[in-house]
């Protein structure tokens, strides 16, 4: 059993909360506490349980692994930081808008007109 495929429906979506946040703070390769001052700046957002644990998602993980290029590589301050997060969501947003309009584009073309009535 140890072997077996995942199936899609096994596997976890990008989005979905599932790392507590010492197990994030391990593959971001950062303080615990380093986590939690990026929330507080907005940087992230991590889910919460009913508990109140902070859950992160892929996702997240991803976006703190942005951030952290950004400042360490960059000299990027957070408030800079946070501009370009945003700036790189509303750029996605828009290529898949515009990737949207070029399928209904295609099905446009494809699809046969009858052709206009001509009076003799």
């Amino acid at each position: 059993m140890a072997d077996m495929p995942l199936d899609q429906s096994d596997e976890i979506s990008d989005d979905e909360p599932c790392y507590v946040i010492s197990i994030a703070a391990r593959l971001v390769g950062m303080h615990q506490q380093t986590l939690r001052y990026y929330e507080r700046a907005g940087l992230v957002s991590p889910s919460r349980t009913g508990g109140n644990i902070r859950m992160y998602s892929n996702a997240d993980i991803q976006r703190i692994r942005q951030a952290q290029r950004l400042i360490d590589e960059l000299g990027v301050n957070l408030a800079g930081v946070d501009i370009i997060l945003r700036m790189g969501e509303q750029i996605r947003e828009l290529q898949e808008a515009v990737e949207q309009t070029r399928r209904e584009l295609d099905r446009l073309r494809s699809t046969r007109l009858p052709a206009p009535y001509e009076p003799r």
